[in-house]
């Protein structure tokens, strides 16, 4: 009799099983893994980069000089002024104040991860961090340091840096060279690379996502934004039009037509063709595009879908999309955050 329950049990708890497997054959974890395998195929984590042998005194001394206004002519702005390591790396307007109070011509992009890119500035015209670091301090609206000899005498002349200089630089006659002042900038940018929930998931944590995140994710890859915004960086890799399928002065209302790399390469067939921007921390780093004429996210990806894809997306796609795009987020520790100069 007592075998007869035991198997009794046994055979509804199986019925049972095969119930539930007959309502959902495939099984809701099953179902995310397919999303996760799917995803694996466009993007892979920050744990997959290799970042680990930078110099920690390069690292400290990168980090004085990206807080330090004396890398401007007047003193009245750093690098961290036009990219503020407290809101993601960017500062949040449209177009940054130079030395001056002069206005740049482009959006300023966050320095979060931009190491990832395989080009900088958005036409592309430095090949990395260490090269885009020397842009800014010599260009007349931004940092205006005439050249790289003013910025060197200037930092010979403070202890501090002839000090660090020597410990990081050793086999240098000269420690303090303009090369050196971008290279320890750049290894500075290169430990700026916070983990976001999406990093879990491809990681295989698929509880990392909500429901409307792992709608978001698969709405993203069906339409067509894996295209130009995959990989590590979710973007940075290439060179796209700007208006695919319209105007995109007109989509976005812009205040003045940008040429894009055509401005740089003189070549027509190049023209509104900008760098494809990285998609972490998107939903804090606005306004979008080039010329940071859009401020809300889900009109900046309704004018993507519109402008690159040539598809309308339903307001529960871009509600879906925008909300997907909230797991890119992540930020650095408090300390990193802080300027070394403070008490």
């Amino acid at each position: 009799m007592k075998k007869q329950v035991v198997l009794l049990t046994v055979l509804l708890a199986f019925v049972s099983c095969k119930k539930d497997q007959t309502n959902n054959p495939e099984g809701k974890e099953e179902v995310k893994s397919e999303l996760l395998i799917k995803a694996s195929a466009y993007f892979q984590p920050l744990s997959s980069v290799e970042n680990s042998d930078l110099d920690p005194d390069k690292v400290a001394l990168g980090k004085y000089l990206y807080f330090d206004t004396r890398l401007s002519k007047d003193g009245n702005i750093s690098c961290n002024s036009c990219h503020n390591l407290n809101t993601y790396g960017v500062d949040n307007l449209a177009f940054s104040p130079g030395d001056d109070g002069s206005l740049g011509g482009r959006n300023s992009p966050t320095v979060f991860h931009a190491a990832l890119h395989s080009m900088q500035f958005w036409d592309g015209r430095a090949k990395d961090v260490e090269e885009q670091a020397g842009g800014p301090i010599l260009n007349p609206v931004e940092h205006n340091i005439k050249n790289e000899k003013e910025l060197e005498d200037k930092l010979r002349q403070v202890d501090l840096y002839k000090e660090k200089f020597a410990v990081v630089y050793k086999e240098d006659k000269q420690p303090i060279t303009f090369k050196n002042i971008t290279n320890a900038i750049g290894a500075f940018e290169r430990t700026l690379m916070p983990e976001s929930r999406f990093d879990k998931f491809l990681e295989g944590d698929v509880k990392a996502l909500t429901a409307q995140e792992q709608r978001g994710l698969e709405t993203f890859i069906s339409v067509g934004c894996i295209t130009c915004h995959n990989g590590v960086a979710m973007g940075g890799q290439m060179f796209q039009k700007f208006g695919v399928y319209g105007d995109y002065w007109q989509e976005t209302k812009s205040s003045k037509v940008d040429n894009g790399l055509a401005d740089l390469s003189k070549k027509d067939a190049e023209k509104y063709m900008f760098k494809v921007p990285g998609l972490r921390n998107i939903a804090h780093t606005g306004p979008y595009f080039h010329d940071g004429s859009v401020k809300d996210l889900k009109e900046a990806v309704r004018i993507m879908a519109s402008l690159q894809t040539n598809i309308k997306l339903s307001q529960e796609q871009i509600d879906d999309i925008t909300v997907f795009l909230g797991s890119l987020s992540s930020d650095i520790k408090d300390e990193v955050k802080k300027s070394p100069f403070e008490s």
